[in-house]
């Protein structure tokens, strides 16, 4: 075969394909497998794009193949979360939180009682203070990802979908905040300099406000001249949400808040409805396809088989107080019982959020982060498939999902 090899000019016998081949290939069966589980089982496109990246991690080609986080992949990660949490920023209607401070109490309440839920539970297992409270900080924020995109796929409206999406922003929020204590804390427990310490959460957080809000304005002054439905213009709407995250990631912010903050005061300063494109089109499509598979590629065999047992506890731990916290608050908030359980079920999802979050640890406390990582890892790991079906369920059984959205053809 070399003569021929030569004769038709290869470069390399056998021939080689190169990532650009894998890259598409993994396109295409996520896309084909989503689209079989939704139009087959009826099960939301993202648990299809999550078992690719699932097989990818069991393979022994997943993110964190190699001990640290690919960061190829992590870019792919921190793009497609933006347009996400831009997007249900976007959905937040401030003014409803001042009408009815009751549902901010429901926030903060699932909020702080899940989170020192497994902070205990797990400091009772056996975690030192520090992994305990670290596992609880990581695990704040529901899955903005996985909470937008079915509930968009369901075509879901009602009062649990527009709690569901102004809880988990709340949520995010207090997530990055706690978050950037915790950095601080480990910092001053490594350098001794509380200065420090003090000053770079504020730093990260009074930043991004005023990021967020800049790119909030310069969207909004765009959009009064230019059409969403014109295709050159959403691909400038893409270009500036992606140029915030990039000067979020240089400038060390929070790349969670910037997006999610710049829909917030979109939404909430502007008069004119915004009706956006679903995802930015298809590039923006395209990103959100590979965010589920990355994430569900985020965990490896040795960390589920050191860690599942504490992160199964973790899931369940938080699962139980956020259930009790929206049950209970529920009346007060103007919703029954049964909602309260349907919302409790919807914020049960971690994924992407999470993932950002502790890849910032490991970057900053690699020795932390080892510790931290069968448990972080194992409890992506279960919910990748879980959090999508628990979302959906949730949605279901209140009512909220519109005809033809998520059904079966």
């Amino acid at each position: 075969m070399n003569p021929l090899a030569d004769f038709l000019q290869f470069s390399a016998w056998p021939p080689r394909v190169d990532w650009i081949f894998w890259a598409t290939l993994i396109l295409f069966v996520a896309g084909l497998l989503g689209e079989a589980v939704y139009r087959r089982i009826g099960l939301p496109r993202v648990v299809g794009y999550s078992v690719v990246g699932m097989l990818m991690a069991v393979t022994g080609h997943g993110l964190f193949a190699n001990g640290a986080m690919d960061q190829r992949l992590r870019l792919v990660v921190d793009l497609a979360l933006a347009l996400l949490l831009f997007e249900m920023g976007s959905r937040v209607n401030l003014r409803w939180l001042r009408d009815n401070k009751a549902l901010l109490l429901a926030s903060a309440g699932e909020s702080l009682l899940s989170f020192s839920a497994v902070a205990y539970v797990l400091w009772l297992l056996g975690l030192s203070p520090l992994l305990a409270l670290s596992c609880a900080v990581l695990t704040v924020a529901a899955s903005g990802a996985v909470i937008g995109r079915v509930g968009t796929e369901l075509k879901a409206a009602g009062q649990v979908n527009e709690r569901m999406l102004v809880l988990t922003a709340l949520n995010t929020v207090y997530a990055v905040l706690a978050h950037r204590l915790l950095l601080g804390w480990l910092h001053m427990d490594r350098a001794g300099d509380w200065l420090e310490a003090v000053a770079q959460p504020l730093y990260v957080f009074v930043a991004s406000v005023l990021l967020a809000a800049a790119l909030a304005r310069l969207i909004a002054v765009l959009m009064r001249r230019l059409d969403l439905r014109d295709e050159n213009t959403v691909l400038m709407l893409l270009g500036l949400v992606l140029l915030a995250l990039g000067l979020a990631r240089a400038l060390n912010l929070s790349t969670l808040l910037v997006p999610l903050l710049a829909g917030v005061v979109l939404r909430n300063t502007t008069a004119r409805p915004w009706v956006w494109p679903r995802h930015f089109g298809t590039a923006g499509g395209v990103l959100v396809l590979l965010l589920f598979v990355a994430v569900g590629s985020a965990w490896t065999l040795q960390a589920l088989a050191a860690g599942v047992g504490l992160a199964a506890v973790l899931l369940l731990t938080r699962l139980i107080a956020k259930g009790l916290a929206l049950v209970g608050l529920a009346r007060v908030s103007g919703i029954d019982a049964r909602q309260g359980l349907a919302l409790a079920v919807c914020l049960s999802p971690i994924s992407g959020s999470t993932l950002v979050l502790f890849s910032e640890i490991q970057a900053l406390h690699p020795e932390v982060a080892a510790q931290l990582a069968p448990i972080i890892l194992s409890a992506i790991a279960l919910m990748e498939l879980a959090g999508p079906i628990a979302v959906q369920w949730g949605l279901r059984i209140t009512g909220e999902q519109q005809p033809g959205g998520g059904s079966k053809s």
